[in-house]
């Protein structure tokens, strides 16, 4: 008998317990009866306010509720761009991806490709260490070129696009940046003796960058490693080319430049 009432008391304290948990669980979200617009709203004004933390789960919501909308659509572009300012960088290109793969007729097409070539900009060209006085081009250059496709598609897909004219400076200035990479590279080779290393990268730059900043340097790096190769005719042809191309270059009575001013400081 007393192990029959030990069985009833078990029974109705797991009926509690669960509905306590159910109870906690629908009142836990207080967006449960938003409507599409209030959830939108909402997500804005927490994104406006920089809670980029705090908007993502509300647009991800807004998604679910306004599936098959262009309000859906619009919730997934703006909660790229929240997690890409919560410095979430890799969740912010999958969902551009996703987007983009999903709608590939979208008009927003070219905004997306923008946002993703920002999102690989601003991960390896944006953060620089002014402390440390650290080049761009001393960085990974991975992100570099993934940004410059993305702003390459845009702008050979939709040249008349609003994002276009900003996209075509970025790609000149990641081209400038990857130039420099090697440039950098080879000065690091020079500078240790290692000349035929130092020759294979500053020909790189010359051969695969055309009309950047960073051939003089380059040229002048070729022609001070044959210099010490003892290959004259080789330093001879370089310095030809290098007087006709920049006539007025320090390199050539100077020698290497002081690295105080960095190229990009500009831009």
């Amino acid at each position: 008998m007393l192990r029959g009432k030990l069985s009833v008391v078990h029974a109705a304290a797991l009926c509690i317990t669960a509905l306590l948990a159910a109870c906690s669980s629908t009142s836990d979200d207080k967006t449960e009866n938003w409507s599409p617009n209030k959830l939108y709203s909402e997500a804005r004004d927490e994104a406006n306010n920089g809670a980029y933390d705090k908007a993502v789960p509300l647009f991800e919501k807004l998604e679910g509720r306004a599936a098959g909308t262009p309000l859906a659509q619009q919730a997934q572009l703006e909660k790229a761009y929240a997690q890409y300012k919560s410095n979430d960088q890799a969740s912010a290109l999958a969902t551009l991806d996703r987007f983009m793969k999903l709608h590939p007729a979208s008009p927003a097409i070219d905004y997306a490709l923008y946002l993703k070539g920002i999102v690989n900009f601003n991960d390896n060209l944006g953060a620089f260490n002014f402390l440390a006085r650290q080049d761009l081009s001393e960085r990974d250059q991975k992100a570099a070129k993934e940004s410059f496709e993305s702003f390459k598609e845009l702008v050979t897909r939709f040249p008349d696009s609003r994002y276009a004219p900003d996209s075509r400076a970025r790609m000149t200035y990641i081209v400038n940046s990857l130039a420099q990479y090697e440039v950098h590279v080879a000065r690091y080779y020079y500078s240790r003796g290692a000349y035929v290393a130092a020759i294979n990268r500053a020909q790189s730059a010359v051969t695969d960058y055309k009309e950047v900043p960073a051939i003089e340097e380059a040229l002048f790096i070729l022609m001070r490693s044959y210099d010490e190769l003892g290959m004259t005719s080789l330093r001879d042809d370089t310095r030809r080319v290098m007087e006709r191309s920049f006539p007025k270059s320090e390199y050539l009575t100077r020698g290497f430049k002081s690295r105080q001013d960095p190229w990009w400081k500009f831009w």
